[in-house]
């Protein structure tokens, strides 16, 4: 079954990207690995915006055990992107992420990327259960699919 693109709609939060000139691989588009790492930065960008993480003394850090991606159309430096990132669950210590890469005025996005964070304690990376702050503040972003 064809998975469809997400529309803007869909989420309510965006955050700005670039593509860089060593995004483009030899066939002249973005290689698929940037997508992840696209889809990790915005994810990343919105926790430390939120002070959900600190990433260099915090207790607690997101390790990712699922991703994937959907395809729809090519990006290419250079390009600026609106990523949008959504929640569709919340775990004890985990969560599920959704970001949709758009072009600045698409509403049809050109990449829709998901990955599943748990979260762990930093020294012995046993799971860490998720606080109601932490759960509060996912929830601004939480998407009942």
């Amino acid at each position: 079954m064809k998975k469809e693109p997400s529309n803007r709609s869909d989420y309510n939060f965006f955050t700005k990207l670039s593509t860089r000139w060593n995004d483009n691989d030899i066939y002249g588009h973005m290689n698929n690995i940037i997508y992840y790492a696209l889809f990790d930065t915005a994810v990343n960008k919105w926790l430390i915006k939120n002070n959900l993480i600190d990433i260099k003394n915090g207790k607690n850090i997101g390790l990712i055990v699922q991703s994937g991606c959907n395809y729809f159309s090519s990006f290419q430096y250079p390009e600026d992107i609106d990523a949008g990132i959504r929640v569709t669950k919340i775990g004890t210590s985990s969560v599920r992420y959704e970001v949709g890469l758009f072009r600045e005025k698409d509403q049809i996005s050109s990449a829709d990327g998901f990955f599943v964070h748990v979260y762990v304690d930093r020294k012995t990376n046993n799971p860490s259960s998720l606080n109601y702050d932490f759960k509060k503040t996912l929830d601004t972003i939480f998407v009942d699919l």
